[in-house]
Order: C-alpha cells, then structure tokens, then sequence
C-alpha cells in the first residue's frame, strides 16, 4: 500500500500518528518522560562528536559521510539518533534544573 503514491502519504502521517499515540500512552502508564523533538531539528546533518553542522547534507540518499572539521565517519541514521537522544537529555535537564517548585527551589 505504501508503494501506491495516492494514499502512501496518508498512510505514512497515520502510521507516525499511531506510533505517537502508542509512545505517549505507554509513557504515562509506565511514569515515564516523553521528549518531543522539531521535526526541522537537523539531527542527521550535526556531527556527534564535533557539533559540526554540514549544510551539504540536504540530499537524504547519502547514507553514510566524513565529517569535514573532524574526519569522523559516520551512519546518517545513527548519527541522527545519537543527536536525539543528548538533544533530548538536555531538554529533560534543564526542566529540572527550572525553579518550578512551590517553594522556588531547584528540583534535581
């Protein structure tokens, strides 16, 4: 059905909007933080280990690539998930570390 160009669309939006729903469901049973990222955030295109950001990247059928700056080889899709994953760990430490208490202290 995906491969059909009418409705893969549709079909693709439905499945990511199932997919959302079954995270945040299950994030809530569980007690469990679920971090939303932009979806223009450009994790593939940042390098991990130097925070370079390689403009070049647009064309997503370049899988794998060298870092310009620091000449780190990397995976596109695990570079792009390794950048989720510390952007939000950011996010979840600066919410706690926001003076949001009753008593204006600090929550760790």
């Amino acid at each position: 059905m995906i491969k059909e160009k009418i409705i893969s669309k549709e079909i693709t939006n439905a499945s990511w909007g199932e997919l959302i729903r079954q995270l945040e469901y299950k994030s809530k049973l569980k007690k469990v933080r679920l971090v939303k990222e932009n979806r223009y955030y450009a994790s593939s295109q940042i390098c991990n280990k130097c925070g370079y950001k390689n403009e070049k990247l647009k064309d997503l059928s370049i899988r794998e690539y060298i870092c310009p700056k620091c000449n780190e080889e990397h995976n596109r899709d695990m570079n792009a998930a390794i950048n989720i994953m510390r952007k939000g760990m950011k996010t979840i430490l600066r919410q706690r570390l926001s003076p949001n208490s009753a008593c204006g202290g600090y929550r760790l």
